[in-house]
C-alpha cells in the first residue's frame, strides 16, 4: 500500500471513533489484527479492539481524541494523540469518579496491501489517567 492509502485508513478509523461507531472498526482493522498492547482480558483480533472502545466510550462518553502528530510511510502510520474525558461509567473494575483527565498516547500501526491495519503497538499514559481520576 501507499503512504496515502494508509493515511486514508487511519483517517477513517478516527472518523469511526469520533462517531462512536465501534462496530465499523473492521473497515480499517484486519479481522485478525495483532495487538501487541491489548487491554486486560481483551479477546484477540478486531473483536478485542471493538471491546476496548465499547467499554471506553461507555465509561467516558464525552471522550475527545485529538491527533497531534501523524508520521507515515508505505507500511506504517504513527499517531501521537491527546485524550480528554470525564469518567461517568464503570471502566476496568472502577466505578465512575466524575473526574476528568487529559493524557497523551501513541499508536503505531502496520498496514497490509489491502490498506487494513494488521498490527498495532500503543501506549497511553494510564498512570496519569488513574492519578487524575483519583484511582492511584
Amino acid at each position: 500500500m501507499s503512504r496515502d492509502a494508509n493515511l486514508q485508513t487511519q483517517q477513517l478509523l478516527g472518523e469511526i471513533l469520533t462517531a462512536r461507531e465501534v462496530d465499523r472498526l473492521g473497515e480499517g482493522f484486519h479481522a485478525d489484527v495483532v495487538d501487541h498492547d491489548p487491554a486486560p482480558g481483551a479477546p484477540a483480533g478486531v473483536e478485542g479492539i471493538k471491546a476496548f472502545w465499547s467499554d471506553f466510550f461507555t465509561a467516558f462518553p464525552d471522550a475527545d481524541l485529538a491527533v497531534e502528530t501523524l508520521v507515515a510511510d508505505d507500511e506504517q502510520v504513527t499517531a501521537v494523540f491527546t485524550i480528554t474525558a470525564t469518567h461517568t461509567g464503570p471502566f476496568q473494575g472502577h466505578e465512575a469518579t466524575g473526574k476528568t483527565f487529559t493524557v497523551r498516547g501513541i499508536q503505531v500501526g502496520r498496514f497490509d496491501g489491502d490498506g487494513l491495519l494488521v498490527e498495532r503497538w500503543g501506549a497511553t499514559d494510564e498512570a496519569g489517567m488513574m492519578q487524575q481520576l483519583g484511582l492511584a
